[in-house]
């Protein structure tokens, strides 16, 4: 059993959805096709089954994709119940056959190379990975458990002008958090696809999710990364907001800002600002006096009059 860390970060550039988000305690699940990485839960597929279970395959994506669209169009048109499942299951069944039938056609095409078969199978192996692509558009919030990484502080903190949400996942429920895992292949047999999903294997089903979307390159190692998953959008937090880091370069009116948005939340969210170590490449950090910064913020500008008071005219004139 993995060992869940105590605190999961997640670096922020400070701009007014990333206050927005610390006001109404909610987080962003992104959609994978949004990330950085493009190969990241972008898994490839190889063929290793007879050309039924692939059409087999395409079958079950396709009507479920075409089931679930068609239920959600009805449920806004304010039709539901027993009647809109049926309509529902018809349409995913005709369009499931429709793309069977083109796929048949296309592998009759003489000006490519091998047999029907063989083409039939590649058109079908290719509809199929398209389809999971589908299948997988889920929504993901990335965290690390580190608040001291000066590539995360470049990379997602604004070049360190911005800051590092802690949370914790002492929550009822408690949140499933899980860890990217570095490394390996991306890739997915269609044999392990007709298991999941065709014969209801879950174990098989747990490890595909995993090689889709717990998996990345190598190089990302330095992230620390672990996810959650859940439908794409903004939504209110699973996890419990506790302390905030500001960026070696985030200047005082963003920290005064963000601690007076957040001073009044039920629990007490600890401030803390990151600071350099001399003669090393390492970050610290330390609290934020918040009595100090406040008494200084905000400022009033005065001018040299409101200040010292209106010249006196007589000074320096002769009797």
């Amino acid at each position: 059993m993995t060992d869940i860390p105590k605190t999961f970060y997640r670096y922020r550039a400070f701009c007014t959805t990333t206050l927005s988000s610390l006001c109404y305690d909610e987080l962003y699940f992104a959609p994978p096709g949004s990330f950085n990485d493009p190969l990241d839960c972008s898994p490839t597929l190889t063929c290793n089954s007879p050309i039924e279970d692939l059409r087999a395959l395409l079958t079950h994506f396709v009507s479920r994709r075409i089931s679930s669209q068609v239920l959600s169009h009805l449920r806004e048109a304010g039709v539901k119940g027993g009647q809109a499942s049926e309509h529902a299951e018809k349409q995913a069944f005709r369009e499931a056959e429709r793309q069977l039938a083109d796929i048949a056609y296309h592998a009759r095409n003489p000006d490519h190379d091998g047999s029907i078969e063989e083409k039939e199978s590649c058109l079908l192996l290719n509809a199929i990975e398209h389809e999971l692509h589908h299948w997988y558009e889920q929504g993901v919030c990335c965290f690390s458990t580190s608040y001291s990484s000066p590539l995360l502080w470049s990379h997602y903190g604004d070049q360190h002008k911005g800051l590092c949400i802690g949370y914790t996942a002492d929550r009822n429920p408690a949140p499933k958090l899980q860890k990217v895992a570095y490394g390996g292949s991306r890739t997915i047999t269609s044999s392990m696809l007709c298991e999941a999903f065709l014969h209801g294997n879950e174990d098989v089903v747990a490890a595909i999710n995993k090689n889709v979307l717990l998996r990345k390159a190598r190089g990302w190692s330095y992230e620390s990364e672990w996810r959650l998953i859940k439908p794409q959008g903004l939504q209110k937090s699973p996890l419990l907001l506790t302390e905030v880091t500001f960026g070696l370069r985030c200047p005082p009116p963003v920290i005064h800002t963000v601690i007076r948005a957040l001073e009044r939340r039920e629990n007490c969210v600890k401030f803390f600002k990151i600071h350099e170590v001399r003669n090393s490449f390492a970050l610290r950090r330390r609290q934020v006096d918040v009595d100090e910064l406040q008494a200084v913020f905000p400022v009033t500008a005065k001018s040299g009059i409101e200040i010292f008071g209106a010249p006196d005219r007589r000074a320096g004139e002769g009797d």
